[in-house]
C-alpha cells in the first residue's frame, strides 16, 4: 500500500471514528438532557410556598409543602421527571389510545379498550368530583406538567419513538386508576363468564357443576363455611365413553396467573410495642421501572402526632394520593377482591329496526359512536361502538344474542379521591367506615393503628344491588325487576373488626359466604391454598415481629403440591421404565419448596399439570366441538372436580384414550419424564430456577439492541416461589411490593420493590433496591440519609396563596 493510500485510509478511519465518538455524545447528552432534576433550587408557577424534594441514595422521595395540594404539586412534578412514559402509557391504555404513540402494533389493544370510552368515563367522573378532590387533582397536573417542561430533553422513551409528549390532563389521573380497573378485572372483557355460558350450552349442568366446585380443602375464608366436595356426576346423566368426541385437542388447557396480592394484619397483642402490625405485597406484571414509586409526603396537620402529617408507602404514577401505607396513626393494604363487577345483558334488538333494542320501558335506541383511533405512523382507524343503557354491545351469546357488559369501570361513581381521605384517618373504625366510599375497583381492605386494633372490610364504592338473575350467566335486563337494581351502601358491606384471635389474611381468596357472597359475587377467587398458608403462618406464632410477616411473605413451601408428589411416588411405586425410575427417585425426597434449586418441584409441578391436562381434555374437546373459540383459560384450577375424579376413579369420567384412571396417570408423569430426559444435563439437572428465571424489562427494551436493552432490564435471575404459596412468583410477574408496617413505629417498619424508582438507564436509582427484593432482604419503609435535595420555590407565591 502506497503511502498515500496509507494516509486516506488513516483519514476515513479517523473520520469513522470521529462520528462514532460525535453520535454516542449527542446520545449521551440527549439521555443526560432527560434526567431528572435532582439538586440545586427552580422557580415555578403554582405552588403557595416553597417545595422541598429529597432523596436518599435508593431514590425515596421526600416532599415537604405548607398543604396537601402543595404537597400534590410537588409530587406530580417528581413523578413527571421520573417516570412520565409510564404514566402516559397507562392513561393510554385505558383510553384506548396507544398506538398514537407507539404505533400499528397497539391497534387491537386499542380497539378491546376503547370500546369502553372511558376517557369520556373519567371526564364525566372528573366533573362530578367535589371541588376539594377537582382541585387536588388540578394542583397534581400542574405539577406534572411544570415537571415535565424542566426537563432539558423530553423522557429518552419519546426520542426512541419519536414523538413528543402531550400534557397532562386533570381527568388523565382517573384514567389511570381505570387502567387499574383494567388490569384487575380481567382487561373489562369478562370472558369467564362468557365460557361458562358455551360449557352450560355443551355440557350437562351437573358436569359443569362439577368442574366450577370451589375446593373446600383449601379455602381460608374469613367469614362463613368452606365448600363442600364436588358431586361426581353419574354414568346416567353424562359418560365419556359412550359420547366420544373423534377429534380431542393436542394443546394442554393451561391456568392463568391472575393479578392478585397478599395483606395480613397481626393485632397489637401479639406484638412488642402493643400497635398492630400490617403486610402487603401486591401481585402484578413486573417491568422496568416498578409500577409504584416509593414516597414520604409531609405537611402541617394539627390532628397529626406532632402537627405534621407524615405519609411513607407507594404512590401510583399518575395520581396524587398514597396508594398503600402509613399515615403514623393506621397502616392499610390491598388486595383484589375477585367478586363480580362484570355481567352480560343479553340485548333484544327491534326485529323491523336493528337500531333499537328492548328495554324494560320499552324500545330504547342504541347509541352509535365512531372512535377514531390514531396510529403513529399509520393510517388512522375508525371504531363503530354500540352502546346501550347497560354497556357497549362487545359478544354474543351461545345461541348468538347480542351481549352488552354491564362493568363497574364504565360508570362515573366508580371514580373519586377519597383514598385520599385515609391519610387523615385515625383509628381503624373510621378507616372501616371510609373504605366502602372510595372510588377504586374493589379491593380487600386490611388495616391495622397504633393502638392495636386490625380490620378488614371491602373498598370501592360501587357494589352491584342485583335482582332477577344468575350474575355468572348472561341475562335478559329488559325483564321487569331484574338487573343491577342500586348499589349496595356501606352499612352493607361485610366487615371484620378485631377478630378474637388477632389475625387477618386475605389472598384474592374467598373471604366470605352466605349472604355476603351472593352480595359480593365470585368473579374467580383464587383456589385459597395460598391464603390458607398464609393463615396457618399466622397460627403458628404468638408473638411477631416486622420480620416474622416478611418470613411469612418469602414462604414458598410447596405445601399444595405435596399431596401431588405423594400421587406420583404412588403411581410410580411399581414401574420398570428406566426413564420413570429415575423421575421417582428425583421425587423421592420432598424438598417442599419453589427454591431455585430444587428439580423436585418442578418434576412434581409438571407432573400435577400434564395430569390436569389429561383430565380435563375431554370435557374441554366436547366444549370446543360446539364453540371453536373455547378455551378453559380462566375458568378456574378445577382442581376440586381433577382431585375427585382422581380419588374415586369413575369410569364415565375418565377420557377413552385410557384404559383406567392409572393409565392415565402413568401416562402423564412418562410425559414428564421424556420431556425433560431430552433436556441438556437430563432430568436431574432441571432446577426451578431455569425454568423461573427473572424477565422484568422496560417495554421498549424489545425495539434495542440485546447490549443496550441490557442497561434498562433487570437481570435474568434465577427466583424462587410459584403460585399457590405466599411468595408468588413467575418471570414477569409478582410481589411488585413488599412491606410490613407497625403505624406509628415507622422506624422499624420495612419495604422493598423491584425494579427501582426511575425508568432513566443513567439515573443513579434506576434499578435500585431491586437486589434487595430478589433476595428477600428488607429495606426500611424510611428514608435514609438525604443525598439530593431540590427546593421549588414559587415564582408568585402571593398569587397562589390559599387559605
Amino acid at each position: 500500500m502506497t503511502t498515500r493510500a496509507r494516509r486516506l485510509v488513516g483519514s476515513i478511519v479517523f473520520i469513522l471514528a470521529a462520528l462514532v465518538v460525535i453520535v454516542a455524545l449527542t446520545v449521551w447528552l440527549a439521555l443526560s438532557g432527560s434526567k431528572a432534576r435532582l439538586d440545586g433550587a427552580l422557580t415555578v408557577s403554582g405552588p403557595a410556598a416553597a417545595i422541598e424534594l429529597s432523596r436518599d441514595a435508593q431514590g425515596t422521595l421526600t416532599v415537604e409543602g405548607r398543604d396537601r395540594r402543595d404537597v400534590a404539586w410537588g409530587l406530580g412534578f417528581a413523578h413527571a421527571q421520573e417516570r412520565y412514559f409510564q404514566m402516559d402509557l397507562m392513561r393510554r391504555v385505558a383510553a384506548g389510545e396507544l398506538a398514537a404513540l407507539v404505533g400499528p402494533a397497539a391497534i387491537d389493544t386499542d380497539r378491546g379498550h376503547r370500546v369502553h370510552r372511558l376517557r369520556a368515563v373519567a371526564e364525566r367522573a372528573y366533573g362530578q368530583l367535589p371541588a376539594d378532590q377537582r382541585g387536588l387533582l388540578d394542583a397534581y397536573r400542574d405539577g406534572v406538567n411544570a415537571g415535565l417542561a424542566g426537563l432539558q430533553v423530553r423522557p429518552w422513551e419519546y426520542l426512541l419513538l419519536r414523538a413528543k409528549p402531550e400534557p397532562w390532563r386533570s381527568e388523565d389521573s382517573l384514567l389511570v386508576v381505570a387502567a387499574m380497573y383494567l388490569d384487575l378485572n380481567g382487561d373489562g372483557r369478562n370472558e369467564r363468564e362468557r365460557r361458562f355460558a358455551q360449557m352450560r350450552a355443551a355440557l350437562p349442568g351437573p358436569v359443569v357443576d362439577m368442574l366450577l366446585s370451589p375446593d373446600g380443602r383449601w379455602e381460608a375464608p374469613l367469614q362463613g363455611a368452606t365448600a363442600p366436595a364436588p358431586t361426581l356426576p353419574p354414568a346416567s346423566v353424562f359418560d365419556l365413553r359412550s359420547n366420544v368426541v373423534a377429534a380431542m385437542p393436542g394443546a394442554p388447557v393451561g391456568e392463568t396467573v391472575h393479578p392478585g396480592s397478599n395483606n395480613f394484619a397481626v393485632a397489637g397483642k401479639h406484638t412488642g410495642n402493643g400497635a398492630a402490625i400490617v403486610a402487603n405485597d401486591m401481585h402484578l406484571g413486573l417491568r422496568v421501572p416498578n409500577i409504584w414509586f416509593r414516597a414520604r409526603m409531609r405537611y402541617p396537620d394539627p390532628s397529626a402526632p406532632g402537627g405534621t402529617r407524615d405519609l411513607n408507602g407507594v404512590t401510583l404514577p399518575g395520581t396524587p394520593t398514597l396508594v398503600a401505607g402509613s399515615n403514623g396513626q393506621i397502616a392499610w393494604a390491598f388486595t383484589n377482591s375477585y367478586g363480580d363487577w362484570l355481567d352480560w345483558v343479553r340485548v333484544q334488538r327491534d326485529p323491523a329496526d336493528a337500531t333499537r333494542y328492548r328495554t324494560v320501558d320499552g324500545w330504547a335506541g342504541i347509541e352509535a359512536h365512531d372512535e377514531i383511533i390514531a396510529v403513529h405512523g399509520g393510517a388512522a382507524q375508525t371504531l363503530r361502538v354500540e352502546d346501550t343503557r347497560w354497556g357497549p354491545i362487545m359478544g354474543k351469546d351461545a345461541d348468538g344474542t347480542p351481549l352488552a357488559l354491564a362493568w363497574i369501570a364504565q360508570l362515573p361513581r366508580a371514580y373519586n379521591l377519597r383514598l385520599s381521605e385515609m391519610e387523615q384517618v385515625s383509628d381503624v373504625h373510621t378507616a372501616l367506615d371510609l373504605a366502602p366510599r372510595i372510588g377504586i375497583p374493589p379491593q380487600n381492605f386490611v388495616v391495622g393503628d397504633a393502638q392495636g386494633h386490625i380490620g378488614w372490610t371491602l373498598a370501592g364504592n360501587t357494589v352491584p344491588l342485583r335482582a332477577g338473575y344468575d350474575p355468572s350467566l348472561p341475562a335478559d335486563w329488559s325483564l321487569p325487576d331484574t338487573g343491577w337494581i342500586d348499589f349496595a351502601p356501606p352499612s352493607a358491606y361485610p366487615r371484620v373488626e378485631d377478630p378474637a384471635d388477632g389475625r387477618l389474611w386475605t389472598a384474592n381468596n374467598r373471604t366470605v359466604g352466605d349472604q355476603a357472597l351472593a352480595l359480593l359475587g365470585n368473579g374467580g377467587h383464587d383456589l385459597g391454598a395460598r391464603a390458607q398458608q398464609i393463615r396457618d403462618d399466622l397460627r403458628a406464632r404468638e408473638r411477631f415481629e416486622p420480620a416474622d410477616l416478611l418470613a411469612v411473605q418469602l414462604d414458598d413451601r410447596a405445601v399444595f403440591l405435596t399431596r401431588w408428589q405423594q400421587l406420583l411416588q404412588t403411581t410410580l411405586a411399581a414401574s420398570d421404565d428406566a426413564h420413570l425410575r429415575q423421575l421417582r427417585e428425583l421425587t423421592a425426597h420432598w424438598s417442599d419448596r419453589a427454591g431455585v434449586d430444587s428439580v423436585d418441584y418442578r418434576l412434581v409441578r409438571e407432573f400435577r399439570q400434564h395430569v390436569r391436562d389429561a383430565v380435563l381434555a375431554p370435557f374441554v374437546a366436547r366444549v370446543k366441538a360446539r364453540f371453536p373459540d373455547f378455551s378453559w383459560g380462566d375458568t378456574g384450577t378445577a382442581e376440586a372436580a381433577v382431585w375427585a375424579m382422581l380419588q374415586a376413579k369413575p369410569a364415565n369420567l375418565l377420557d377413552p384414550r385410557y384404559a383406567n384412571w392409572d393409565a392415565l396417570l402413568t401416562a402423564s408423569a412418562k410425559q414428564v419424564a421424556d420431556d425433560f430426559a431430552g433436556k441438556p444435563g437430563g432430568m436431574a439437572a432441571q432446577t426451578w430456577g431455569d425454568a423461573n428465571l427473572a424477565h422484568i424489562v422496560h417495554p421498549l427494551s424489545a425495539a434495542l439492541p440485546r447490549a443496550l436493552a441490557a442497561y434498562l432490564d433487570m437481570p435474568a435471575e434465577p427466583l424462587p416461589g410459584d403460585r399457590d404459596m405466599p411468595r408468588v412468583q413467575a418471570p414477569s410477574f409478582g410481589a411488585s411490593e413488599r412491606f410490613g408496617i407497625v403505624p406509628g413505629h415507622e422506624d422499624i417498619s420495612y419495604l422493598h420493590m423491584p425494579g427501582g424508582q426511575s425508568d432513566h438507564p443513567l439515573s443513579p436509582f434506576h434499578g435500585a433496591g431491586h437486589d434487595a427484593w430478589v433476595a428477600g432482604k428488607p429495606t426500611p419503609l424510611l428514608p435514609g440519609p438525604t443525598v439530593h435535595r431540590l427546593k421549588l420555590k414559587p415564582r408568585h407565591p402571593e398569587h397562589s396563596a390559599r387559605p
